[in-house]
């Protein structure tokens, strides 16, 4: 039996403890971040002992990978990715441009990660850029207009699937309006939902039919003004669910962001509670981990077979010329900064 649950480890590889806590309460997958990766041959025997560890081949193990400032694989032993900002600014002066090197960006990346065992990526950024706003999003954005957006996530999004790695797409139903960042305080929007539908809501409507989505710690105040996005049914039902058409596997955001005030273990609760399909749990203790994973034993079984499928419809990896693509694209981005 697994629990709906996505957790990580603390180092390099997993300690005795961790193993006997995930071989006891087996997560559904797990998460990897900067600290987990120091090499391509560690990284591999660790993503080959965390399936073992839970029993499944197939378990997803997550990443964020999506280029510039967010980036868990670095150099010396990964290329180093532009943000998605780049492309946007390409977008004004080659559309078409713009969307094959997005693509060709997304497909090296979804390369890096096959070959280390990870097979999801939480990537591409939908938001929408907004001047002003607080700068957790910033230049992760593919700009300010809807249609851009969508676009290019769109072409991020088929170049990584075209590389064997599921892409998710986030923040859901909108994180660039906020003007403080989710890691650290909660965010309000107090924006209309009739000018949410016009301008925020329209990438993620568009986008509908991707495999894999995550949710955004954001009131939106005209939509439901006491819970964030993650742990409001009207939101995930009315919205999510019901307005963008959205089937696929529902994430939530990391349930220990500064932006929800109770304790991880609740904050999972609330969030399955809520509509979505994974509780996302990082860089917690031991013991935290441990409760997130007790807390949601009995919801274990709700939506599994449902996500399993999903899962399983992962492409096999095909074949690219790495480092000539990869010469290519830094080209383009250095020809039109």
């Amino acid at each position: 039996m697994y629990h709906p649950v996505i957790s990580d480890v603390e180092g390099l590889e997993i300690s005795a403890d961790e193993k006997a806590l995930f071989e006891e309460y087996r997560p559904y997958g797990f998460i990897l971040f900067k600290r987990n990766c120091d090499n391509p041959d560690q990284v591999r025997k660790l993503t080959r002992e965390m399936r073992k560890c839970i029993g499944n081949d197939n378990a997803p193990i997550l990443i964020d990978q999506e280029g510039g400032r967010v980036a868990r694989l670095t150099p010396p032993h990964w290329k180093r990715y532009p943000a998605a900002g780049a492309y946007s600014k390409l977008y004004e002066t080659n559309p078409d441009l713009a969307t094959a090197a997005v693509q060709v960006h997304a497909s090296l990346m979804a390369a890096d990660l096959s070959a280390l065992g990870i097979n999801v990526d939480c990537f591409p950024d939908v938001d929408l850029f907004f001047e002003g706003a607080d700068k957790v999003i910033g230049d992760r954005s593919y700009g300010e207009r809807p249609n851009k957006v969508a676009t290019l996530a769109r072409a991020a999004s088929e170049g990584m699937i075209s590389g064997g790695v599921i892409p998710v797409m986030k923040h859901l139903p909108g994180h660039g309006r906020a003007d403080v960042d989710s890691h650290k305080t909660l965010p309000v929007v107090d924006t209309s939902r009739e000018e949410l539908q016009k301008t925020d809501f329209i990438p993620f409507k568009r986008l509908n039919d991707l495999p894999c989505a995550m949710t955004a710690h954001v009131v939106y105040s005209d939509i439901d003004n006491k819970n964030c996005a993650t742990i409001s049914k009207k939101v995930i039902k009315n919205i999510i669910r019901g307005e963008f058409g959205f089937e696929g596997v529902l994430f939530s955001d990391d349930l220990s962001m500064k932006a929800l005030s109770d304790n991880p273990a609740q904050n999972a609760l609330s969030a399955l509670k809520a509509g979505c399909d994974l509780a996302l749990h990082c860089n917690g203790t031991l013991e935290e981990r441990r409760a997130v994973l007790m807390a949601t034993k009995a919801m274990s079984a709700k939506q599994l077979d449902r996500l399993a499928v999903i899962f399983s419809q992962r492409r096999e990896p095909r074949e690219i010329e790495h480092d000539k693509l990869y010469g290519w694209l830094m080209e383009v981005i250095k020809e039109y900064e």
